[in-house]
């Protein structure tokens, strides 16, 4: 069996970049442990805080969230990290190579309903000088790896260095992620899509032409059913889309005015964008490649669609 370690050493992956992944898919080894605890590790269950999205925090968002960050703080080549729930960066080591943000754990309202949640990582290269929000402000196509650990019946990782994406499952006898499809490839075309319908009246005319095409069905001017699908936790249902295809959106709304998009740019859009794209997928707004987007701030929220090459271009053509 080819596990993680030696799948980045006959891949060629930089030595220090290697070193990293390791280090994230420890985090991700313990994260795995206290989910399957649930109620007996007492990590269920909401704190009485809120992040700096104006959530509510949940017991084990806090738990996870200060788990990588004290594995990310004794790894010399972390320079600095940003998380969904914090504030600011995070400064770790001046000599650091690496900038690490990550949501350490999406979906994290299915945590009490013992429904899947994940973490998600993205690796950028550190600069010289002094850390700063502003070294994080590069676009997604400067990732340097991207990856997801899925915490469901399996725990699973979906990991890119810009070679293809690989799919790993997490062997619970020896605590290794072990190599189970060298090359994921995402079907062209599906008959599956994600989206939360109940913000349907708040969509765009673009969004809502598309979704009622798919509504319609074989009726319909697409001439074919579809599947709805919706998990709540991005990472689910991206892990879907790259294991049997599918079409996944969270587009633009106005149901709040003050925040039209949903997703984080640097810990959820821009990490999924680079291993769907690395899958043989797309990944937009409706209006521009998501790894095109130059952030402007670490918490930047933005609209995405991704997933199966065709049915993505179909979705744009109703942009414009």
């Amino acid at each position: 069996m080819e596990t993680l370690h030696d799948l980045l050493a006959s891949r060629n992956v930089e030595p220090e970049l290697h070193q990293m992944l390791l280090t994230l898919a420890d985090c991700a080894t313990e994260i795995s442990a206290l989910v399957r605890g649930g109620a007996l590790a007492g990590v269920l269950g909401a704190t009485e805080s809120e992040n700096v999205q104006g959530e509510t925090q949940k017991k084990l968002d806090v738990i996870a969230n200060d788990l990588i960050k004290r594995k990310l703080a004794a790894q010399p080549l972390v320079k600095a990290l940003a998380s969904e729930e914090e504030d600011h960066v995070v400064a770790s080591h001046d000599s650091g190579r690496f900038l690490i943000s990550f949501d350490p754990l999406d979906g994290s309202s299915n945590i009490d309903i013992n429904s899947l949640v994940g973490t998600i990582f993205s690796v950028l290269p550190a600069q010289q000088g002094v850390v700063s929000e502003a070294a994080f402000m590069q676009p997604g196509e400067n990732q340097l790896a991207a990856c997801y650990m899925l915490y469901g019946p399996a725990t699973v990782m979906a990991l890119t260095t810009g070679q293809g994406t690989w799919m790993f499952t997490l062997d619970p006898t020896s605590d290794e992620f072990v190599l189970v499809n060298p090359a994921v490839k995402v079907p062209q075309q599906t008959a599956e899509f994600a989206i939360n319908m109940s913000n349907q009246r708040f969509w765009q005319p673009a969004m809502q032409g598309y979704i009622e095409e798919l509504l319609q069905g074989k009726a319909g001017t697409r001439g074919k059913d579809f599947n709805m699908r919706w998990i709540a936790a991005m990472v689910g249902d991206v892990h879907r889309v790259l294991s049997r295809g599918g079409i996944f959106a969270y587009p633009t709304d106005t149901k709040d005015p003050a925040k039209p998009f949903k997703l984080r740019l640097m810990y959820e859009a821009n990490p999924m964008a680079f291993l769907v794209e690395q899958s043989g997928g797309l990944a937009s707004t409706g209006y521009e490649r998501i790894m095109a987007i130059q952030p402007d701030h670490i918490h930047q929220r933005v609209a995405v669609i991704l997933g199966s090459r065709r049915e993505v271009e179909h979705c744009l053509q109703h942009h414009g």
